[in-house]
């Protein structure tokens, strides 16, 4: 069993997109620039924020952190990303979601340019991937694939089961994985499959999106499997110093008797969110 290294192929690719700054600055004179705004002060949010400022910085590029208090009002988010659309030094924007609820995502997103839409939630993009158009491919999503292709797997011809139906990971993954460029035969399974086992059993690729732990065991997996889990979960664990432990929607200890490869909790899928986002950031600064 291998288990799939979301740490390392991250830096891998951040040495590949820091290369890719730093010719870009030579040649074009262009610096990537990157808008993170958040409003309010979610501790998660405030974490992720910090994690891609400092990505941001080491890969060379210009970041430019925006924090808003809980207060803001939709019109003044959506102003201001409409502000940053027009901005040359601005190549990629951000909105942390959530945002508070007095603030419609749709509204904020639906505000964000197609071009500079590096998180690739915007419904032109949504569209383009699944029509198979050039465009920015969700982060997290993307970074899946690339795990996948780390592990070894060959993608094409094989049976992908996408455990979950987000719009954030279950259904691009999904989208993703049939496309000619991987070529997989692809299972939607969520809460309304009665037997989810009978759908994973038969699967040469798992992807665990599904927001709970435990979703998927190894007993529900085919011998050699990989299984990319997305999840992650707070686990009460007096053991540790902070009174809980993080773990997948996966079983690990159990899939990983099975799996031929699996991603860890943490350090697989989470790595790669950031890392695709600078991808995408170092692409639309390229035009």
């Amino acid at each position: 069993m291998n288990i799939i290294d979301g740490k390392q192929l991250a830096a891998n690719l951040r040495a590949e997109i820091a290369a890719g700054v730093k010719a870009l600055k030579e040649e074009k004179g262009i610096t990537p620039g990157l808008a993170v705004i958040l409003v309010g002060n979610n501790p998660a949010s405030v974490s992720y924020v910090t994690a891609k400022e400092k990505a941001c910085t080491e890969a060379g590029m210009y970041s430019r952190e925006i924090r808003l208090p809980e207060t803001t009002t939709e019109e003044e988010l959506v102003k201001l990303v409409k502000d940053l659309n027009v901005d040359p030094a601005i190549h990629g924007i951000l909105v942390q979601l959530p945002v508070p609820k007095h603030i419609r995502d749709k509204a904020v997103i639906d505000a964000i340019a197609p071009e500079k839409d590096v998180d690739g939630f915007t419904p032109i993009n949504v569209g383009k991937m699944l029509i198979g158009e050039k465009c920015f491919l969700p982060c997290t999503p993307h970074g899946i694939i690339k795990l996948i292709e780390f592990s070894g797997m060959d993608i094409k011809g094989k049976h992908a089961v996408v455990v979950g139906r987000s719009n954030i990971v279950g259904k691009p993954v999904a989208v993703l994985l049939a496309r000619k460029e991987t070529n997989a035969t692809v299972t939607l399974c969520h809460t309304g499959t009665p037997d989810i086992a009978r759908f994973t059993k038969e699967a040469d690729i798992v992807v665990v999106a599904a927001g709970r732990p435990n979703t998927v065991t190894g007993d529900m997996l085919k011998p050699g499997a990989v299984v990319i889990d997305v999840g992650v979960n707070r686990i009460p664990d007096d053991t540790k110093p902070k009174g809980f432990r993080l773990v997948g929607d996966a079983d690990f200890d159990s899939c990983a008797k099975v799996a031929g490869a699996i991603t860890p909790v943490p350090g697989g899928v989470g790595p790669m969110t950031i890392t695709m986002l600078l991808w995408n950031t170092l692409k639309s600064a390229n035009g």
